[in-house]
């Protein structure tokens, strides 16, 4: 009988030897706004090349509570919130319009960084939706009008032949928003922004919503 490999154990190798700690994050490094500091840590980690620094990821949870979760990429942040988009029929869409509550969750690894934004969630307005389809790529633009997200499809030709027909369909007019197609926005309730330290005792902040304004409070690691 061979020997089982045990599959963790590169990984165990990998915890053993790895150690935080290129910096520290004191509450005197923090804006008063969150929104700012988010806006700063994403600036960071663009000038460092991080991989995507604006992508994260969006849990989201069923009115039964089931919770699901991918990856996408943030579109806008202002004080109003994050905003990114998506088809209205996808899983995610459903879940948010069953229970309008989501989490999104950015890693930064080269800084060693992490931040968590928790918050309701609402639907841009066709007009806003409408403006930044009209900026994407065409390409972009004509995936939109193929893929019926989340849907089951018989093969990667179903895909292909859906985007030919849509391509023959709008010609070189100009193609419009999707009816099903469009933004949602995280208005934060909650954020908190985590630097790496020596012996897993990192820096954790939390900034708590109280009516306009916002606490900060240090949490243990």
């Amino acid at each position: 009988m061979s020997r089982s490999k045990n599959p963790s154990g590169g990984a165990e190798k990998r915890q053993r030897r790895e150690e935080y700690g290129q910096r520290a994050l004191l509450k005197s490094d923090l804006s008063a706004n969150p929104t700012e500091q988010l806006q700063l840590w994403l600036d960071e980690a663009s000038e460092v090349s991080a991989s995507e620094p604006y992508a994260m990821v969006l849990a989201t949870a069923s009115r039964l509570g089931r919770p699901s979760s991918r990856t996408l990429l943030l579109k806008a942040l202002d004080d109003e919130g994050l905003t990114f988009y998506t088809h209205y029929n996808s899983r995610k869409s459903r879940e948010l319009t069953e229970n309008p509550f989501a989490s999104a969750t950015f890693l930064w690894m080269e800084l060693e960084r992490q931040v968590i934004i928790e918050g309701a969630v609402s639907r841009l307005s066709k007009e806003k939706s409408s403006r930044y389809f009209a900026s994407r790529p065409r390409g972009a633009q004509l995936g939109c009008w193929a893929s019926e997200q989340d849907q089951v499809i018989e093969g990667r030709e179903v895909l292909d032949a859906r985007y030919a027909e849509v391509e023959r369909r709008f010609g070189d007019g100009d193609i419009p928003l999707p009816p099903s197609w469009g933004g949602w926005r995280i208005v934060p309730s909650r954020f908190e922004f985590w630097q790496g330290r020596q012996h897993r005792l990192h820096d954790r902040f939390a900034y708590v919503r109280h009516g306009s304004e916002w606490e900060i409070q240090r949490l243990a690691p």
